[in-house]
């Protein structure tokens, strides 16, 4: 714990094997995605809701006015420079309203709260850990 904080590194986000459930939204519009729920371990399941501190590598992927209000932390810099799709366990979607500078090829630690569970974009399956962060710590250089 740092502070009221539960510190997660990816050797605990990354540490069980996760396989994105097959599923094609447009072979039948109507059906429920499979959330791949079953594969996530209970431990892991316990850190939904809870304030936590990930810390790793920014990949911004939406920006307003020059900040980025949302991007990926993730364990290393391997996808974004060397096409190696990562697991769907080693990112976590991070959303900040308010916006934050970009800042990339350090670790940088976001505070906020976990989120847990499947997450769906137009019907595909964008990711299992999502934060809304309330903000980011020091870069570790």
């Amino acid at each position: 714990m740092e502070g009221a904080y539960l510190k997660l590194g990816f050797d605990r986000l990354a540490a069980f094997k996760f396989v994105t459930p097959a599923y094609d939204p447009l072979a039948d519009p109507k059906a429920v995605p499979p959330t791949g729920e079953e594969q996530i371990p209970d431990e892991v399941k316990g850190w939904n809701g809870k304030k936590a501190v990930v810390t790793g590598f920014m990949l911004p992927t939406r920006l307003e006015k020059g900040k980025a209000v949302e991007f990926l932390i993730m364990a290393n810099q391997m996808a974004c420079c060397f096409g190696v799709v990562p697991n769907m366990n080693d990112w976590v979607v991070v959303r900040i309203p308010s916006g934050v500078a970009v800042t990339q090829d350090v670790p940088i630690p976001v505070y906020g709260v976990l989120k847990v569970g499947a997450m769906y974009e137009n019907g595909y399956m964008t990711g299992i850990y999502e934060m809304d962060a309330e903000r980011l710590g020091d870069p570790q250089n």
